[in-house]
């Protein structure tokens, strides 16, 4: 069981070794990166090119551990209770099991992904950090304990938002994936257009990388940007020659895809306007 990328995703070297590493010490693959550089969708394809199925638990700012494994829910069984349902006998009626027990249930192996850990409170991480490593937990309400059957290939993403506690991160296998370069981002765009004309791909990963290499950009534009700014070049048809900077508008055709903030397109107007006055 070896991942080594698919037709669909451009793996590097470096990735499908952390990936079948991790696999391999039957540890979680902790994946860092860029937002839009395709760590979310690296679980994906792993499920895919590995024939697994997935789970996936997408963390928000009030999502807490115990919701991954199993919630309990007494108000209802209070109210059934008040209202004589039989119902109220098998507590487990009351039991909502959670993505990672849906994963431990499971007959066949799974991929479960637990997206943007670094969304959560700061000892999100650490209130797994057992269920994790011995891959059970226990039920308190029905006294059991929940083992997985099948041990999950676990890939835990995060945009580095907030720093994860050492006990955790020992857990776990690390890679981070760099900013593609442009030959390795040359191929993404081909995957997803291989009609597009190599003029047209040169002009604008050439032109994307200058936007990204602006100094004082307060946000890069990722890969996944990247993607929908070529997308609508090719639905507008735009001439590749109109994408050089002539020095008289540093923004690019179409910049609302790349550029996510008024901050960055003020500094675009300043470096343009400061051009201008050079000359």
């Amino acid at each position: 069981m070896k991942f080594t990328g698919t037709q669909n995703y451009i793996s590097t070297e470096d990735l499908n070794v952390a990936v079948n590493a991790a696999i391999t010490l039957e540890k979680p693959l902790l994946i860092k990166g860029e937002p839009g550089t395709g760590k979310t969708e690296l679980a994906r394809q792993v499920s895919d090119s590995l024939g697994l199925g997935i789970i996936e638990w997408n963390i928000k700012s009030t999502t807490k551990a115990q919701q991954g494994l199993y919630e309990y829910d007494a108000v209802s069984r209070l109210r059934d209770s008040q209202l004589g349902d039989k119902k109220i006998e098998n507590i487990g009626n009351y039991i909502k099991k959670g993505k990672i027990w849906n994963a431990f249930e499971s007959k066949e192996r799974s991929v479960l992904l637990i997206d943007e850990i670094d969304k959560a409170d700061i000892e999100f991480p650490n209130d797994l950090l057992q269920e994790l490593d011995k891959m059970e937990f226990f039920v308190y309400e029905t006294n059991e304990i929940v083992k997985a059957k099948k041990r999950p290939i676990v890939i835990i993403t995060s945009n580095n938002e907030k720093e994860l506690p050492e006990a955790f991160l020992r857990r776990c296998f690390f890679h981070y994936i760099k900013f593609p370069e442009i030959d390795t981002l040359k191929k993404i765009v081909q995957v997803h257009f291989p009609e597009i004309k190599k003029s047209l791909l040169e002009a604008a990963l050439n032109r994307f990388f200058e936007v990204r290499e602006i100094p004082g950009l307060k946000k890069k534009p990722s890969t996944s940007e990247a993607l929908d700014w070529i997308k609508l070049l090719l639905i507008e048809d735009i001439n590749p020659i109109d994408l050089k900077s002539d020095g008289k508008d540093l923004l690019p055709k179409l910049h609302g895809a790349l550029i996510k903030n008024e901050q960055d397109i003020h500094l675009f107007e300043r470096l343009a306007f400061m051009a201008r006055g050079n000359r």
